[in-house]
């Protein structure tokens, strides 16, 4: 178990494990720990977003695509939504053996007093030991 430091790390994991957010997604927000699977990263980046940690979406994403990443853009998005709650629909590979994977998820939040869900298949892909996120596929 990890020490609490903010009073925040006991409420639980926006990513929806059940878990405490110390137990779940903090270590790797806190670059203690690197996601072991594309389904722990994809989590780990929903729960960046509802605490609007900017920096570690930019971290997770293909090192190709960072020099374009748009800081002030994401983090207007990530605070001007609420976010409601994920759920992984399908994984394909992406377990700690893997070099690419995908899940398909659907996010909720709530923007301008409307419910809206964001469908997406994501590509994961893993380099030099580290799972990052590439881009959104289209569904088959």
């Amino acid at each position: 178990m990890v020490t609490l430091n903010n009073p925040a790390d006991n409420k639980p994991c926006p990513c929806g494990s059940g878990k405490a957010y110390a137990d779940c997604c903090a270590p790797y927000h806190q670059d203690r720990v690197l996601p072991q699977s594309a389904e722990a990263l994809m989590r780990s980046r929903y729960s960046a977003f509802a605490l609007q940690k900017i920096d570690y979406l930019k971290d997770t994403l293909w090192p190709k695509y960072q020099p374009g990443f748009d800081h002030f853009s994401t983090a207007r998005w990530a605070t001007e939504n609420h976010w409601a709650g994920l759920k992984v629909l399908a994984t394909e590979e992406g377990e700690a053996g893997d070099r690419q994977g995908t899940v398909l998820f659907e996010a909720r939040y709530l923007a301008g007093g409307r419910l809206n869900t964001h469908r997406e298949l994501s590509l994961f892909r893993k380099k030099s030991g580290r799972w990052y996120y590439v881009e959104a596929l289209p569904e088959a």
